[in-house]
């Protein structure tokens, strides 16, 4: 497997993104190794907060929750996934899968880290990812949050925004990643903050993954993940530890996705379920600070 790293001069001086490096060596399914990065800040001997990023975003999405994460005295744990950020990026689209991108982050968070006692909450594919590994192994989480992600199985058609999205990321000549951020937020990102998001893409042979992953979003039943997901539901349906949806007020692609989680997971009942209002696809950015203390209060409960 070809794969290019971003060279680290590229995070020199990124606004608001004080905080050192971590890397790990998995294994690529292909006979190869890949490094993976994330972040891990606070006491490593606290239970961890598990934060996943999904498209076409990095672990740059979360620096305004670590903070106040951290000074609640959590251990906060935010990977890059493969293909983003300072994570190896295969160079070839065909390199990359939803099954492969839930075998790599099950082999950091589980392998690797051999994190337990996990609080997790995952936006758009970080959902994606992270629901198929809470199915893996309920008994690792402590809690789970969502906001703007599902678990799809293709048995719904998806939004016409999400289509559009999907056409776009297959047939666009430029892929303007920190562009595509900004359009996702009811924030104007200045202009320092949306090359950031650039940061880790110099050029385009960056991007394979960030094109490829809107491909693999379940949108019809007989699509090779369907099966994997529909199970992930049947072993989520007996989730009794608390789980709380927190998606945005402003956000085409995923609005009213919390139906899918309310009542459905046993976990889901007597929690203090939260709209965060004035935010969109990309909340982490324009409510922060805001989805940390939901973060928080739902532990301390």
């Amino acid at each position: 497997m070809k794969t290019v790293r971003t060279p680290d001069d590229c995070f020199a001086d990124l606004p608001d993104f004080p905080f050192d490096p971590h890397y790990a060596e998995i294994a690529d399914g292909d006979g190869g190794t890949l490094r993976v990065h994330y972040l891990d800040e606070g006491p490593v001997d606290a239970d961890p907060v598990l934060l996943l990023h999904g498209e076409p975003s990095w672990s740059y999405l979360y620096r305004f929750m670590i903070p106040p994460l951290v000074a609640a005295g959590h251990r906060v744990v935010v990977p890059d996934q493969v293909g983003f950020g300072r994570s190896d990026k295969p160079t070839e689209q065909t390199d990359y899968s939803y099954a492969r991108h839930v075998g790599w982050m099950s082999e950091l968070i589980f392998d690797v880290l051999d994190l337990n006692d996990i609080t997790f909450f995952g936006q758009d594919w970080g959902g994606l990812i992270g629901l198929r590994l809470v199915a893996a192994q309920p008994d690792r989480f402590a809690r789970v949050a969502v906001g703007n992600t599902g678990l799809p199985t293709g048995d719904r058609p998806p939004s016409e925004a999400f289509l559009q999205w999907q056409k776009f990321s297959q047939t666009a000549p430029v892929f303007p990643i920190g562009t595509i951020i900004n359009g996702g937020t009811v924030t104007e990102l200045p202009p320092e903050v949306i090359a950031a998001y650039d940061a880790p893409y110099p050029d385009d042979s960056y991007k394979a993954g960030a094109r490829i992953w809107p491909t693999f979003v379940p949108t019809s039943p007989d699509d090779p993940e369907a099966p994997a997901n529909r199970a992930a539901w049947e072993t989520l349906k007996s989730f009794e530890r608390p789980f709380l949806c927190c998606f945005s007020d402003a956000d085409p692609i995923t609005a009213g996705g919390e139906k899918a989680f309310l009542g459905t997971i046993p976990g889901t009942a007597g929690q203090p379920h939260t709209t965060i209002e004035g935010a969109g696809h990309f909340l982490q950015e324009d409510a922060g600070p805001q989805l940390a203390s939901v973060l928080i209060d739902f532990i301390g409960r």
